[in-house]
């Protein structure tokens, strides 16, 4: 992804997006030996494969909103199923998680 410099005082700063930053710049996440058999059966029992990730990383839907950018209730009405989320909600998510997008869907 292309940021762009600014030079400000006679050095030079990159500018990013505020959720990019926020990913950057957070905790690595925690990282909990939930086996593939508890995962399957949590997606077999139909929960949203961002709310077990989330879970799993031990957030609330405000912390993993605030990372990825967007509103807690847009992350509610998604992991509800009520909305699906754009693709950019989804990749920001994707990247506050640390998985691939195809985690999510």
């Amino acid at each position: 992804m292309k940021h762009d410099l600014v030079h400000i005082q006679g050095k030079a700063y990159v500018l990013v997006p505020l959720h990019e930053y926020r990913s950057m710049t957070a905790a690595p996440l925690p990282q909990q030996g939930l086996s593939e058999k508890a995962i399957t059966d949590l997606l077999l029992q139909s929960e949203n494969p961002i709310k077990i990730v989330r879970k799993y990383r031990g957030l609330t839907q405000a912390q993993l909103a605030e990372v990825a950018g967007i509103s807690r209730p847009y992350l509610a009405e998604i992991e509800t199923g009520r909305k699906e989320g754009s693709i950019t909600a989804l990749k920001n998510l994707a990247a506050a998680l640390q998985v691939n997008i195809n985690t999510l869907l």
